[in-house]
């Protein structure tokens, strides 16, 4: 019987499960190099963790390492139902909620070691988080998509610790009933953008889809809905879908260096935003606040069916 301490939380109303204990050797090297090996050789283990029967689609697993620099925090591995991330704001507002419930930090600014960079974490003394990310840009601006069943889309492309296609036109009014429907659009717009050939960076695939239109409330700045790999919707309003919304704003000069954003998501709970100007984009910050929601044993057992998930997105 295979035993995985886990403390669970949620940010905005999205799932974080952090692992503390039970994982799989990776001890040495960057977390870009540990993110490879646990791909390769750990896959099992981030079933077991994230897919049901002991997870959901819209959790995203923290994989708690002890990081390179011995001055940071702690170093973490994210992934989902589909496979791992890049980085993860709410879940990374997950983490340092999680230390401080463990005890390991206090309020203040602590390092965070991430397969896509080092991130600054502050903690403050109400229990909120910001997180000031790695450096966001937009990629390319205005890119005409034909999606079936949907017509012509245009969006941008941009970077935010993960890919996003970003589009502020929407057929669909971005609210809680619409929610299957959104889901159903943004799907056909990821694969779209596949079939099309539209990447990132080197071949990049582009595995979140934003969709934003204006705030629900008068004191928000915008509103959106995000599609994470795996076709799992984004209960928040998406630390690394804000951070990517950040760049494309400053690049168009609809957002000033400092001046703050308040991103509300589907669910209507808000990050709060801003941006600093460095070479090639910005670094945004992003305040949001996390809640412990349990804590405990996972059990995985080699006589049970599903012992290592029921994977629903393995043909995603």
């Amino acid at each position: 019987m295979q035993r995985i301490r886990v403390v669970d939380s949620h940010t905005a109303g999205e799932a974080t499960r952090v692992v503390v204990e039970g994982s799989p050797p990776l001890d040495t090297g960057s977390m870009a190099e540990r993110r490879r090996l646990f791909e390769e050789h750990f896959d099992i283990f981030r079933r077991s963790v994230i897919l049901e029967p002991r997870g959901t689609e819209g959790m995203v697993g923290a994989l708690l390492l002890t990081p390179e620099d011995p001055a940071a925090a702690a170093g973490v591995i994210f992934f989902n139902n589909r496979g791992c991330l890049g980085m993860c704001g709410h879940g990374a507002m997950g983490v340092v909620t999680t230390l401080a419930h463990l005890g390991r930090i206090d309020a203040g600014d602590h390092t965070i070691e991430t397969p896509v960079g080092t991130i600054t974490a502050r903690l403050h003394r109400d229990g909120q988080v910001t997180i000031e990310n790695v450096p966001a840009r937009r990629t390319a601006s205005a890119i005409r998509l034909e999606v079936p069943g949907a017509g012509a889309v245009c969006g941008d492309v941009a970077w935010g610790g993960n890919w996003f296609y970003i589009t502020e036109s929407c057929p669909i009014l971005l609210k809680r009933s619409s929610i299957p429907e959104l889901v159903d659009y943004s799907t056909r717009v990821w694969r779209a953008l596949a079939a099309a050939g539209i990447t990132g960076d080197d071949g990049a695939e582009i595995d979140h889809v934003e969709l934003t239109a204006p705030p629900i409330d008068p004191a928000n700045s915008g509103r959106n809905f995000v599609l994470c790999p795996g076709l799992a919707w984004d209960r928040s309003p998406c630390g690394t879908g804000t951070s990517a919304h950040l760049a494309c704003l400053f690049a168009d000069r609809r957002l000033q260096e400092g001046e703050p954003w308040r991103q509300e998501g589907i669910l209507g709970t808000v990050f709060e935003a801003t941006a600093r100007a460095v070479p090639g984009g910005v670094v945004p910050s992003i305040t949001g606040r996390a809640h412990i929601t349990g804590e405990g044993e996972l059990l995985v057992s080699p006589d049970d069916p599903f012992a290592y998930g029921i994977d629903l997105a393995r043909e995603l």
